[in-house]
């Protein structure tokens, strides 16, 4: 409908006003609840073709669709709002169309798809994952599978941030006071122990500056020259050389660190097509710069350093070498794109990171642009916002971050306490309820925070988002296993559901509105994949599960003795659960059968 109205617009602008407009001109949205009608049409781009008052041309324009639409039954004007109303009978053939094709909404990938890459998670090997990870694996799987729901390939990256100073720093904790201690003797998961040497050694490191300071050093030059930093930049240097002992240190802490962060990938439901690690791509990234250097695309200084000028676009210079020939951090992100490209020949990729780097992904696309690679253009940076606990920001020097794995069990626990209190799953066994406890705490923290627009800073409430009324992902997840409760009842009671549409009934009212909000799942993938937001489809979720809702507790479904009203609503009541579950499957969050 939206194609026909915007070709009707265009022929209705050009019969009234002798004008030709694009399409880009031509705005159409849902009409708001406060409103009569279905679709609007924006009238204002189209006053300086007609010369007349909004209300007018709104009418003018209202008119040559009533006319040549026969879906269009009236419509009516706001100010520069034309509000169009549409036949009964044409909801009736969409809802048709959504019950015969079970992908509804959807694309499939093909041979001829473009690929996009999504970069998301991007670890320190030096501490667990904590709430803000959580939040960035989160939009990062579930843009992934909006795009594919797009119709595009879509790969799902990880660039593990393995080597640097930060990482020394635990290492130089863990042969100071480790005392040869392991994952296994220590009874914890490797990410978080080597987390644990990363907060000692910044605490012993605190100690040593400020005993400096007491007797006289400056702090600047105290923060510089105390032993422990010295010792782990000394470390550091040696690593870069290939010294064996640390790097065999290295790769075996690493490890525990992989097989820790592997568990909370899986506990979350994410995966990735391919893992990078910055102690790879760092080297590749060094001869681009030095290559770059050689065709004067950057400049050296006097202490053999090297650096990029891009005052010229606005920033300012940027080193890429240090003086003594060590990479950094922008060193590494060039090798990453080089390398992926080379992989992937992508169409964008996106790096989903949070917001304080947004000068450095400015910095990063001007660069490779500047060096020469036309690929450049295609790079978008998704600057999420922070996410905090009610009780403020979360720091991981000081130990004081919300780990992904304790959240993770504090919302199973959570569930499981709310759902025994509601005492529906007595006669379940212990194996079955946990599976829905774990469905349900998932749900209710991925739903949460993805509910969000990525891009605003927000607040994470535990207590809150598992709540099974409100926005919230229980209230969907319940509704769900309501309308299968539904459908089960009909199989028992030997009412097989005929999909048909062609028998001359009526829905009413209520259920017009929620074919209409069911007709808008296709808009709202491709909203979701054109904003790159996972509240368009979270926000939509809700919307729908409320008007089923609403539904369900103003019509009865099974006792209707009218075979062909019972047989409507089981088909409306079956399109609404397959819909709610494309969405949260698009959210990456599961639905179960029973609660």
């Amino acid at each position: 409908m939206e194609k026909i109205l915007t070709d009707k617009v265009k022929e209705a602008v050009f019969s009234l006003y002798n004008y030709e407009v694009d399409e880009k001109q031509i705005q159409l949205q849902k009409t708001g609840k406060d409103f009569t009608g279905d679709i609007t049409l924006v009238v204002f781009p189209f006053l300086r073709f007609s010369k007349k008052k909004p209300e007018e041309t709104g009418i003018e324009i209202g008119n040559y669709l009533q006319e040549n639409v026969k879906e269009i039954t009236g419509f009516n004007t706001i100010k520069g709002f034309l509000n169009l109303v549409l036949d009964k009978k044409y909801w009736t053939e969409v809802f048709k169309d959504m019950i015969t094709d079970p992908d509804f909404g959807l694309k499939k990938p093909g041979s001829e798809s473009k690929t996009i890459l999504v970069e998301f998670s991007s670890p320190n090997s030096n501490k667990p994952l904590h709430l803000g990870h959580i939040r960035n694996n989160l939009i990062g799987y579930s843009l992934s599978k909006i795009f594919e729901a797009n119709g595009y390939r879509v790969k799902k990256v990880n660039i593990v941030n393995d080597r640097g100073i930060h990482i020394c720093k635990s290492m130089l904790a863990w042969q100071k006071w480790g005392r040869g201690t392991t994952p296994e003797t220590a009874g914890k998961k490797g990410d978080k122990l080597v987390g644990d040497f990363y907060v000692k050694f910044e605490k012993e490191y605190k100690k040593q500056v400020q005993s400096l300071i007491e007797k006289g050093t400056d702090k600047d030059k105290a923060v510089r020259t105390a032993p422990l930093i010295k010792e782990a930049q000394e470390m550091l240097r040696r690593w870069e050389d290939g010294d064996k002992e640390v790097v065999d240190l290295w790769n075996r802490m690493n490890g525990w660190v992989y097989k820790g962060f592997d568990k909370t990938y899986k506990s979350l439901g994410v995966s990735f097509d391919k893992i990078y690690y910055e102690s790879d791509t760092y080297i590749t990234g060094r001869e681009i710069v030095l290559r770059a250097l050689e065709k004067r695309f950057l400049f050296k200084k006097e202490d053999g350093s090297v650096w990029v000028d891009l005052s010229k676009e606005g920033l300012d210079e940027k080193i890429l070498l240090r003086s003594d020939g060590t990479a950094v951090y922008m060193t590494q992100d060039l090798g990453t794109a080089y390398q992926r490209y080379d992989d992937f020949k992508f169409f964008r990729q996106i790096y989903v990171v949070g917001n304080e780097q947004n000068y450095h992904f400015q910095v990063l696309v001007l660069l490779l642009d500047k060096i020469g690679y036309k690929w450049a253009k295609d790079i978008y940076h998704l600057s999420y916002g922070m996410v905090e606990l009610p009780e403020g920001k979360m720091k991981s020097r000081e130990g004081t971050v919300v780990d992904a794995d304790d959240l993770i069990s504090e919302m199973i626990d959570t569930a499981r306490d709310m759902s025994e209190e509601l005492g529906k799953l007595d006669t379940y066994s212990e194996k079955q309820k946990e599976e829905i406890f774990r469905i349900i705490g998932l749900g209710a923290l991925k739903y949460f925070i993805l509910k969000v627009d990525p891009r605003k800073n927000m607040t994470f409430n535990p207590e809150e988002s598992i709540d099974f009324n409100g926005n919230t992902g229980p209230f969907i997840q319940y509704t769900y296993a309501r309308i299968k409760s539904v459908l089960r009842k009909a199989v028992e009671k030997n009412i097989e559901i005929q999909k048909k549409t062609d028998t001359g009934f009526e829905p009413n009212e209520k259920e017009i509105e929620l074919i209409k909000i069911l007709a808008g799942f296709p808009k709202v993938v491709r909203d979701a994949g054109i904003q790159m937001t996972t509240a368009v489809v979270a926000n939509y979720c809700y919307e729908l599960t409320k008007e089923f809702n609403q539904f369900y507790h103003d019509f009865s479904i099974l006792s209707v003795d009218d075979y062909e009203t019972r047989n409507f609503r089981l088909q409306l009541s079956e399109i609404t659960g397959y819909t709610i579950e494309k969405c949260m499957g698009l959210l990456g969050i599961d639905v179960p059968e029973r609660m």
